[in-house]
């Protein structure tokens, strides 16, 4: 066994499964918890970009983050079911967890425009545009209302979508490389490379 996953990688993760629960679960109250796991989120997201420009080893976009060709393949080899093992985040994996930051991203960013809806005036050069489309039906007047409400919730629900899949992912990996990722991503630890594996 070797060290994978470093314990800021680990606890990001956790946390954040925890925050977008707690988000998603309370998404019907304008403030109080809801608020404080989307800044949570927030804090998390930004902490992780960092980490993933200076962290370890497999916490660095570098090391997962690859182009459309590798990714094509990947997923083509996973259809036939011979797959390479990758020690690190899978091609799949790799875009999920980009996926997966860029959807909570989106989602903690409508939501922190919510809370005071005057912050879209932080937008100039979108104000033109987004003002009145987002305008409120009865007073016509901008700043916010009902779509961008609508925008953060089909973001929190597609947010919701991907992880399902990334969880079906790390159930279909595990099952195709006889290795516990679940286990990996609490203990840090997988199966050290073999011979035709990905490190």
């Amino acid at each position: 066994m070797i060290r994978v996953w470093d314990p800021l990688v680990r606890l990001f993760h956790w946390s954040l499964v925890l925050a977008f629960a707690i988000a998603w679960l309370t998404g019907d109250e304008s403030e109080g918890w809801h608020i404080w796991a989307g800044y949570a989120a927030a804090s998390l997201i930004g902490l992780r970009l960092v980490w993933g420009l200076i962290g370890s080893r497999y916490a660095r976009f570098s090391q997962f983050v690859r182009g459309p060709g590798t990714v094509t393949r990947y997923l083509r080899d996973m259809l036939r079911g011979r797959e390479a093992r990758y020690v690190g985040h899978n091609p799949a994996g790799a875009v999920m967890v980009l996926a997966l930051l860029v959807t909570l991203s989106a989602t903690a960013f409508t939501g922190w425009l919510m809370v005071e809806p005057e912050r879209m005036a932080y937008l100039p050069d979108l104000s033109q545009v987004v003002t009145p489309a987002f305008a409120d039906d009865d007073t016509g007047r901008g700043g916010g209302g009902e779509a961008l409400e609508e925008v953060h919730e089909v973001l929190a629900n597609l947010t919701l979508v991907l992880a399902l899949l990334h969880i079906a992912g790390v159930i279909l990996a595990s099952r195709r490389h006889h290795e516990n990722l679940l286990r990996a991503m609490i203990t840090g630890r997988k199966r050290a490379p073999a011979p035709n594996d990905i490190a």
